[in-house]
């Protein structure tokens, strides 16, 4: 492996916004286990380094990789797009109408006489839109239309945002 080398390089995959989670995770195993800093106990100063700075790298690759957000993020990244900025929002009106109704109904959920099923409903519409931003995005990306995938990662962002609110209310709602 070479430093220079992009995340999928380093994990052995093909450069795509489609990966297969499974042969992923296991690719990250084998080189965790190839690369692990106890594994370079023994060996001299620099070999011990090079091992420590390896596997922060293959776990950053991991973790960027498995993630669909941070996947489409780090593809568009590669072509010389930044996506993570506050500016990457979607001009899409109708969308973004929808996103302030979706959070008007997550606001509402402990109003709600069932806030679980609420939570569960609300979820599951926008687990769907997340899984449907994707098919998106991997069309726009390899038909090479960067600005519609761009778009489509800003709404990816809305979702992903929104899911990760919904699972800390859960938490609270549990903790009632």
């Amino acid at each position: 492996m070479e430093n220079g080398n992009s995340f999928f390089e380093i994990l052995g995959i093909s450069e795509s916004f489609t990966v297969d989670l499974l042969v992923l995770s296991e690719r990250y195993r084998e080189l965790q286990q190839q690369f692990h800093p106890d594994r370079y106990a023994d060996k001299p100063e620099r070999e011990r380094n090079l091992a420590v700075q390896w596997s922060a790298t293959i776990n950053q690759a991991f973790d960027t990789l498995k993630s669909p957000l941070k996947r489409a993020q780090y593809l568009l990244e590669r072509q010389g797009l930044d996506s993570t900025g506050e500016s990457t929002v979607s001009s899409d009106p109708m969308f973004l109408m929808t996103q302030m109704e979706l959070r008007e109904s997550l606001a509402d959920v402990r109003d709600n006489n069932d806030p679980f099923a609420a939570l569960d409903e609300l979820r599951s519409r926008v687990s769907s839109d997340y899984r449907d931003q994707q098919a998106s995005f991997a069309q726009y990306y390899d038909a090479g239309e960067y600005d519609s995938a761009l778009d489509t990662v800003a709404k990816m962002q809305f979702s992903s945002k929104l899911l990760a609110e919904m699972e800390l209310l859960e938490e609270d709602l549990d903790a009632l």
